[in-house]
Parts: C-alpha cells; sequence; structure tokens
C-alpha cells in the first residue's frame, strides 16, 4: 500500500570532518502526503468575522463584500459558514448553516456599510460562538477574522476569547489590512488559537486572500501531526524550524534522555510540512553513521485513520577528505540563508523594542545584505530604509515594520522540487 505520508530527510552536507570538536548541522525534513490522501478534502465549519468600521469605507468594504463572495463560491453544499461583522457593536448577519441553505448571504453581505468604531472582542465572541455551536472533530473548524484598525481597550478579552478558541480547536486566521493595526495582538490571536497572522498590504489583496484561506482549510486533511526526533548518544538538538509554508520557530519539547517531540497540527493535502533542524554532532572515527530517527505520527479523518506513523534514518558520514568535506547541499543551504535572513530581522525588531537602536540597526542592515543576495530586492530595500529610520528617529515605520515581519515568513513559499540526492 503507498505511504499516506511520505517523510524525506536531506543534510545541508553529506560528510562532517574527524575532529575533536562537536560539528554543527541543519537536517531538512519533509512531510508530503502522497496522491490519495492529496485528493481528499475537509468539510467547512468556517466563521467570517469582518471589520465593519468606519474607517473600512470606499474600496476596503467593496473589496471585502467581493471577497467573501468568491470565498462562497469555493465552498461545498454542505459545508456550515457564518458571518459576523463588528464595529463597536457585532452582529451575526448569516447563522451557522449549510452553503446551500444561504441562498441569501450573498444579498446580505453586499448590504454592508462601513461606519463606527472598533471593537474587535464583541465580534470575536459572536463569531466563535457560531463555529462552536455546530463543531466537530470530521470538520476543520476555524474563524478568518479580518480588521483595519486599532481595537480599543479590550485587548485582553481578545486574547482570552482567542485561547479558549484553541482549547476548544477551533482556528483563529487573523488578517491586517493596511498599516494601523496591532501586529502583537493579531500574531498572539493567531498562535493562542493554533491559528496564524498574516499582512494584507492593499485591498485588491482581500479576494486571493480569503480564496486562499478557504482552498487552504479544505486541504488540511492531515491532523495532529507531531514529529519525534530519536537522537543518538552524544547528538544534541539545538533549534527547530518550520520552513513552510511559512518560516516559524518551532521548538522542541524533550520526551526523555535523547528524544524529542514537535507539534506540527495539520498538514496541507498537497503541500505537507517542512522542517529545518539544527543538530550538533559529537566527534567520531571515520565511517558512516546513523545520528539520528525521524518519525512523523498523524491522523486522517477522512479516511477514518488514527495513528499512523512513518520513520525516516538520518545518516551521515564522518572523513579526513578535504574534497568530501567541500561538498555542501545547494537546496538546504539556501533555506539556511532565508531562516538565516528572517531571524535577523526578527531579532533587529526585538532589539529596537528594549531601546538598542545600534544593535538594531546592525541586524537590519545584515539581513538587507542577506536578502539583496538571496534577490529580494523590494525586501532589501525595505529593511535597509528602515535601517536608516532607526538611526535617523530611533524607531521604525509601522508600513515597514509590519512588511519586514511578514514577508520574510514567506521567504520559503513557492521552493522549487526537491532535486534527488
Amino acid at each position: 500500500m503507498a505511504e499516506y505520508v511520505a517523510l524525506s530527510t536531506r543534510l545541508n552536507k553529506a560528510f562532517v570532518p574527524v575532529t575533536p570538536v562537536q560539528q554543527l548541522v541543519y537536517v531538512f525534513i519533509a512531510a508530503k502526503p502522497g496522491e490519495e490522501v492529496s485528493r481528499s478534502r475537509m468539510r467547512l465549519n468556517f466563521g467570517f468575522v469582518l471589520d465593519q468600521s468606519g474607517s473600512m469605507r470606499g474600496e476596503k468594504i467593496e473589496r471585502l463584500k467581493q471577497a467573501v463572495a468568491l470565498a462562497l463560491a469555493k465552498m461545498a453544499p454542505d459545508d456550515l459558514v457564518s458571518v459576523t461583522v463588528f464595529n463597536d457593536r457585532a452582529q451575526v448577519i448569516a447563522g451557522n448553516a449549510p452553503v446551500s441553505r444561504q441562498g441569501a448571504l450573498r444579498e446580505k453581505v453586499l448590504a454592508l456599510r462601513a461606519g463606527g468604531g472598533t471593537q474587535m472582542s464583541r465580534g470575536m465572541s459572536l463569531g466563535l460562538r457560531e463555529v462552536y455551536q455546530s463543531f466537530s472533530a470530521d470538520r476543520a473548524n476555524q474563524v478568518l477574522l479580518l480588521t483595519d484598525g486599532q481595537t480599543y481597550g479590550d485587548e485582553a478579552q481578545c486574547l482570552r476569547l482567542a485561547k479558549e478558541a484553541g482549547e476548544h480547536r477551533i482556528a483563529i486566521q487573523a488578517l491586517g489590512l493596511g498599516d494601523d493595526w496591532n501586529e502583537d495582538l493579531l500574531d498572539e490571536i493567531g498562535k493562542l488559537s493554533g491559528g496564524s497572522s498574516d499582512l494584507v498590504e492593499s485591498p485588491d489583496e482581500i479576494v486571493p486572500l480569503f480564496t486562499q484561506t478557504v482552498e487552504r482549510t479544505q486541504k488540511a486533511v492531515v491532523r495532529n501531526a507531531r514529529l519525534t526526533l530519536r537522537l543518538v548518544s552524544g547528538v544534541a538538538p539545538r533549534q527547530v524550524w518550520q520552513v513552510t509554508p511559512l518560516i516559524a520557530n518551532l521548538g522542541y519539547a524533550p520526551i526523555g534522555p535523547q528524544d524529542v517531540q514537535v507539534e506540527l497540527g495539520d498538514l496541507d493535502a498537497e503541500e505537507g510540512k517542512a522542517l529545518l533542524v539544527e543538530l550538533l554532532l559529537p566527534p567520531r572515527q571515520p565511517g558512516r553513521y546513523r545520528v539520528a530517527q525521524a518519525e512523523i505520527s498523524y491522523d486522517l479523518p477522512v479516511q477514518n485513520e488514527a495513528g499512523l506513523s512513518t520513520r525516516s534514518d538520518i545518516v551521515i558520514t564522518y572523513t579526513a577528505s578535504p574534497q568530501e568535506l567541500q561538498a555542501y547541499d545547494p537546496f538546504v543551504m539556501n533555506l539556511v540563508e532565508k531562516v538565516t535572513a528572517y531571524k535577523l530581522q526578527t531579532r533587529a525588531m526585538e532589539e529596537a523594542r528594549q531601546g538598542n537602536i545600534a544593535g538594531a540597526t546592525q541586524k537590519l542592515r545584515a539581513a538587507a545584505t542577506r536578502l539583496l543576495d538571496l534577490g529580494e530586492m523590494e525586501l532589501a530595500e525595505a529593511a535597509r530604509r528602515e535601517a536608516d529610520n532607526l538611526e535617523q528617529s530611533g524607531q521604525m515605520s509601522s508600513s515597514g515594520t509590519k512588511k519586514l515581519r511578514y514577508q520574510t515568513r514567506k521567504l520559503t513559499q513557492h521552493l522549487p522540487d526537491l532535486p534527488e540526492s
């Protein structure tokens, strides 16, 4: 029987030197669903929670209406959907029901008008209630939240609701439109709920992001994925980075003297997820050694399968040959460079918040250089411009901060097919 999920591993170098010191290697680990799983689709229990405050007037609200209509067209008749809108109040304009019974929904969405202030927690509370009342483990239970402004005085309530959503396995995909919204708040809402957050730079991007979110949710058919790394004695993990679909520092949890686990959550039916793991290897005599075993465990609700797993050994050769030590895998090294660029801008922003302007400026300029080398001209210019802003005014711009924060997470999107080893 073909594998439901294939697990592959690849090192940044096949050889390490025979020396008395530890060696750092990067391991690329990819979990990709097989053909049968890729054809699957999760039924949805999907809630839209949409900002209709006064700042959404004009092109923003018109694009939002179009986005909801097109997203609904991507759903199946038996998918459940609800729509909640908020300003300084909140209203459920379409209660949770199958798409086939939401005949008047498009007209209700087209009738939306922008006005009023922003109290995001009110919209979150009503919208999450709609999804929760029809929660099913056999569906993808999710809220798509969009806002273009700062919510006032209810940030703690928003975080409490996000935490409760996570506890009830309802992920929130939080989208911020434009420049005037709190990225720390939306990031935390996504994280606490088990979802994510993203920047919508212009109203024109609302439509593709909404449809992509619905399609991605339908494809999240691999559930409760977890990576276990069984390390040989002397091998130590340093960091674990998710590299697809977005760059993120996942961390790991020790589960024994030599074993660690990494929670992966849901996997996309077509793309899966890929990680970059930093391992420190102990000194060894010349020879070929297994340094770790990777195992991914997961459930497939569509196939009514649970507790499945796949394993792959991680093997490397210790050598004294100078020629062998010069060989590196360009695919993995390119990922290392992209993760490094992401880390530099993340650390720069943290140092800027702490008041270390010189350190933040230095890291932003280093990030700009890395991004330029990667061919990311627009992001490199944004990093350089924000370094100048820090030197001249002691702070970064809101638009530049958001652009770097969210776009560097996507450096590993649209990777070429993994070459053969």
